[in-house]
């Protein structure tokens, strides 16, 4: 099953000294249940998954220390804790509702039998039932004072190989528990976040007589034109208010690095390199950029003020590297096989990963987690390691092969 969990809890993934300070402590993670409602307990297909689904969001925010067996009691009873629950700190009491699009949760202090934190959860589509656990744990997280997990909340957005020039764009939650096709036909690639609330996205169609990027509101599924140009087009990130895009472009045969202003439809050509520069990423306030280029025979990550012709290698450490990601002044990159942590600022570099095959990381929105792609036998898995907690998990996909992803 999609759901199913892989918690690697050998990357000795420590204290990140002066580039990230995401030490936790196991004294302070809370000791919690679950408990089901007893009265709907069961009536849909989903229950038992929803109690995996809650209970993987707790283990992988790094917070809480939970029971894995599945309790029963009625929601609605404010009696007396169970004997055997009395060691828990918190009961995490659940209602799944039979349509699938609902759920009632409250999370009570077993030391008083106190309600810390109540609330109740609904998507429009029963597909979408996993994002109802996520929102529910991220919500008790922070009614505990831990430091925030919303990116539990957060859409995937990929491009897969399906066949022979087709590809196909994918939203999805985090686990893939849920996930569904949002362009088909083609080839279609590089799907980027147009924004920071996911109402809508760019992805490049290969299916016209030149590269186009298209722009694709969430909300009515309609697609807007935005720029074409021959060779490569690809947005590899976009500003914090969405008015800014850093677009590779290859118009006369060589990729180079673009900003393009969205509400003026202007452009402006970022660097002249004779070889590849490809790939940008805004850094600290958007002034600057990372980026990839073979400046030196084989591709390795640089950074550069917007508008200077001055250029500093970032990467310190690993072969061909040629994904990058920035958050803040956090430096993530791959090469070859494995992904390190750096800063721009500092020649610092921390090798996140040691075996097989990882690429495509990306830095949650708070720079706490990131996200990757692990290929094994063939296969894809999606890979989370939570920098914050140590804790990590790799969700497998069923098929095809992913070329690009964001979140």
């Amino acid at each position: 099953m999609r759901y199913v969990l892989f918690f690697l809890l050998t990357l000795n993934l420590f204290s990140f000294d002066a580039v990230l300070n995401i030490e936790k402590d196991v004294e302070s993670k809370a000791n919690l249940s679950l408990v089901e409602d007893t009265a709907s307990a069961g009536s849909t297909a989903n229950h038992s998954k929803m109690f995996e689904l809650l209970l993987n969001d707790l283990k992988m925010s790094g917070h809480f220390i939970v029971d894995t067996e599945l309790r029963r009691a009625f929601f609605d009873d404010d009696g007396l804790v169970p004997v055997e629950l009395h060691d828990r700190e918190y009961l995490l009491k659940y209602r799944y509702g039979s349509t699938g699009t609902t759920l009632n949760m409250k999370l009570v202090r077993v030391a008083d039998n106190s309600v810390v934190y109540q609330n109740n959860y609904q998507v429009n589509t029963s597909v979408r039932y996993p994002f109802l656990s996520h929102n529910a744990i991220a919500d008790a997280n922070n009614a505990l004072g831990f430091e925030d997990i919303s990116w539990m909340k957060r859409n995937l957005l990929f491009s897969k190989y399906t066949s022979s020039r087709n590809s196909e764009i994918w939203i999805a939650d985090y686990t893939l528990s849920f996930s569904t096709p949002v362009v088909r036909g083609g080839l279609n690639l590089f799907p980027k976040w147009a924004n920071n609330t996911q109402s809508a996205f760019y992805y490049t169609s290969y299916n016209g007589v030149i590269p186009t990027l298209y722009k694709v509101d969430m909300g009515s599924g309609s697609r807007q034109k935005v720029i074409a140009s021959e060779g490569m087009l690809v947005a590899s990130d976009v500003s914090n208010d969405g008015s800014r895009i850093l677009l590779t472009m290859a118009p006369n045969g060589q990729p180079d690095i673009y900003e393009f202003n969205v509400n003026s439809g202007s452009k402006k050509r970022l660097t002249t390199f004779g070889g590849i520069d490809v790939n940008a990423k805004y850094i600290g306030d958007e002034s600057r950029m990372a980026f990839v280029s073979d400046r030196v025979g084989r591709a390795n990550i640089y950074t550069t003020d917007i508008g200077s012709s001055s250029i500093s290698k970032a990467a310190h450490y690993g072969n061909s590297n040629s994904s990058c990601d920035a958050c803040g002044q956090n430096l993530l990159y791959s090469g070859g096989s494995n992904i390190y942590l750096g800063s721009v600022n500092s020649s610092y570099v921390r090798p996140l990963t040691s075996n097989g095959s990882n690429q495509l990381p990306r830095f949650s929105s708070d720079g706490k987690v990131i996200l990757y792609i692990k290929q094994s036998g063939g296969r894809n898995s999606i890979g989370y390691m939570n920098l914050a907690t140590k804790q990590s998990a790799l969700y497998p996909m069923q098929s095809g092969k992913i070329q690009s992803i964001d979140w």
